[in-house]
């Protein structure tokens, strides 16, 4: 089953709550979401008839929506994201229920409306009454150019520059007042417990993991520091997106007295609006950057047991070489993550370009308060983006994940 990818429609859905007409797309969506809350709890209960009669019915309301003179060209592109999740859960629901011919149909429709993920298609165990079906091989093949696995293979190489015009990385010191804060607020000296860095390092990953829900499609109605994005949480018992979870889980490493920096992994098409955040970590037991998703509770190694940095899980993923994924690797306590679906799908489609603030600090990104951070993104050669919050951009990794040489008391 296709998760009603919520997060990809939740930022989509933004650009376009204005609308207003008899039935309008924030009418569909508020509709839409109950629906999906519905839709899940049949699936798992496997009344899969009365399933495919609520998607039937989305797709019809859906069709009542009426197109405002504001953006319609957007508008049209969100109700098309709809309808290829609709109808690719539809072809789920038949499947299982092996009505065949109809699944295959209902897949068709889902990729004409834009449905291209390959790898969740060729294993979704959904399909295994209609997997050996002639056409359903036929619509895999169809979608197999846009593997982001492929996709990321296919990028261009990096390039040494000349960086010394560029500004430092910097991280703010542990002695500063508010990353003092949250290490006495938190307990974090408990928390990381009293054995070697690395072994802080994962308490720390833990904690923010099991303390703090994720909800991709929520953006948090808080100060954008570790200590109010808990309590947002403990407060509404609302999730928050993985962007707040790393500002969380980086703030404490900077407390701890561990570099630490938030990165955002991004995806070549720049009309996809999913992104991921997560940290890229120092250690000096190591001495290198590793790999932590607080999201997943995820960290990577290569098949000596090597911890990877996000550069050397992004080559690895290009150049198909082993990846090992930690085993207690989760989404919220509630789905296990796997390579397969983690790695080489989700992250194979993240891992295109990188953008990063250049100052490592307490509440980089206030909602409240004017901030002077600075973003350098780092780019596969060939490759351009569309003007962003990045002031900075580069081609060169060595700049980009240079190693941390001095701690700062900026605020």
């Amino acid at each position: 089953m296709k998760k009603y990818f919520l997060f990809f429609i939740l930022s989509l859905f933004a650009l376009y709550a204005k609308a207003q007409s008899s039935y309008t797309l924030e009418d569909y969506f508020n509709y839409f979401q109950q629906a999906g809350d519905k839709c899940q709890q049949l699936h798992k209960e496997g009344k899969y008839q009365e399933e495919e009669e609520i998607f039937i019915s989305n797709l019809k309301k859906l069709e009542e929506v009426s197109l405002t003179e504001e953006d319609p060209k957007r508008q049209k592109k969100l109700i098309e994201a709809l309808k290829a999740n609709i109808y690719y859960n539809l072809a789920c629901v038949r499947s299982l229920q092996n009505k065949k011919k109809e699944a295959i149909e209902a897949l068709e429709k889902a990729i004409a409306f834009g449905y291209n993920d390959y790898r969740h298609t060729k294993t979704d165990e959904d399909f295994i009454n209609i997997r050996k079906e002639k056409k359903f091989l036929v619509l895999l093949e169809k979608l197999r150019p846009f593997d982001k696995l492929v996709i990321l293979q296919q990028a261009g190489g990096y390039q040494k520059q000349q960086t010394d015009t560029l500004p430092r990385f910097t991280y703010q010191s542990a002695k500063d007042p508010s990353l003092e804060h949250v290490r006495n607020y938190f307990k974090l000296d408990s928390v990381a417990g009293k054995g070697d860095e690395l072994s802080k390092i994962f308490n720390l990953l833990r904690f923010v993991h099991n303390n703090i829900a994720h909800d991709g499609g929520n953006y948090a109605l808080c100060e954008f520091d570790a200590i109010d994005i808990y309590n947002y949480h403990k407060a509404t018992k609302k999730g928050v997106n993985c962007r707040h979870l790393a500002i969380t889980l980086n703030e404490m490493y900077l407390a701890m007295g561990i570099p630490s920096r938030y990165v955002t992994c991004m995806p070549k098409d720049p009309d996809d609006m999913d992104c991921h955040v997560i940290n890229s970590v120092y250690s000096q037991q190591l001495q290198k950057w590793i790999w932590i998703d607080p999201t997943n509770n995820a960290y990577v190694k290569d098949e000596n047991g090597n911890l990877l940095s996000i550069a050397e899980m992004r080559d690895r993923l290009i150049h198909n070489k082993p990846l090992v994924l930690n085993e207690d690797a989760n989404w919220n306590n509630q789905k296990k993550q796997t390579k397969e679906e983690y790695l080489e799908s989700y992250m194979a489609k993240n891992l295109y370009w990188f953008s990063c603030p250049l100052q490592s600090r307490f509440n980089p990104e206030s909602r409240f308060r004017k901030t002077d951070t600075s973003y350098v993104a780092l780019l596969p050669e060939g490759f351009t983006i569309q003007k962003g919050i990045e002031e900075y951009i580069t081609n060169d990794p060595d700049y980009f994940w240079q190693k941390p040489v001095m701690m700062t008391n900026d605020k």
